[in-house]
């Protein structure tokens, strides 16, 4: 059977998510300090952040010069009905490499918290290697009752198109199947690739996002989208400040 095919438009009125926007930043000594409504470290911008976000959203990030960060992120603050509130944790070390300065290496472990949900609590290790205006890495998570892996590969800006794109392949592992009708699911895989753009003060999306399963199989989903199916997404974030 094949997907199911969807087009969503969702016209967002919350705070902008583009990382250039909606930031305050303060010195303090050797430390950095950062209030923003985008997650603020590559790696870990990469990873937290999901396709779907709230209409509320920010966190901080406090960084020191030698290269050691941590800071903490919410997606959703559960404010809308159809959302529940999610607080991400992440400490981790960036540095550049000494052969060229202009490349650097990554590595930092994420907590997901969601306070409203039981059994939804997982850790995440990640490591990577950043450019200029561009990452690639990869992530590991071991939740009670399955195991996750995620590729990220981030191209920053892409010129002359001045688009950013972002593209996330996960595998998912689980302890014991899950049965449908016709079937059952141990190990399946999704997949989304993000394009993006400044337009006008605001920002343009385009996401595309999939998994392995079909049909029925769809009952035993639970990764990283939103849905299941494969899903064409377009959106308009704007700042309401």
């Amino acid at each position: 059977m094949s997907y199911g095919k969807s087009f969503i438009l969702t016209l967002l009125a919350g705070m902008a998510t583009s990382a250039n926007a909606q930031m305050m930043e303060r010195e303090l000594g050797d430390f950095s300090l950062r209030l923003s409504t985008t997650p603020s470290r590559s790696m870990a911008q990469g990873l937290v952040k999901p396709i779907g976000l709230g209409t509320f959203h920010g966190g901080l990030d406090l960084s020191h010069a030698n290269g050691w960060y941590l800071g903490q992120w919410s997606p959703s603050i559960g404010v809308a009905h159809s959302s529940a509130l999610e607080v991400d944790s992440y400490m981790g070390y960036m540095r550049p490499l000494e052969a060229d300065q202009n490349m650097g290496y990554e590595v930092g472990l994420i907590h997901y918290n969601f306070p409203e949900l039981d059994a939804r609590d997982r850790h995440e290790v990640y490591a990577g290697l950043t450019f200029p205006g561009s990452r690639i890495g990869a992530a590991w998570s071991l939740a009670s009752g399955r195991s996750d892996s995620t590729v990220l590969l981030d191209l920053g800006l892409l010129h002359p198109l001045n688009l950013d794109m972002s593209v996330k392949y996960a595998n998912h592992v689980l302890d014991q199947p899950v049965y449908f009708s016709g079937g059952s699911v141990r190990t399946f895989n999704d997949w989304s690739l993000n394009l993006s753009r400044p337009w006008g003060g605001a920002r343009l999306g385009l996401t595309y996002s999939g998994a392995s399963l079909t049909g029925d199989s769809c009952a035993a989903y639970s990764g990283q989208n939103s849905r299941c199916d494969e899903t064409l997404t377009f959106k308009i974030e704007h700042p309401l400040f």
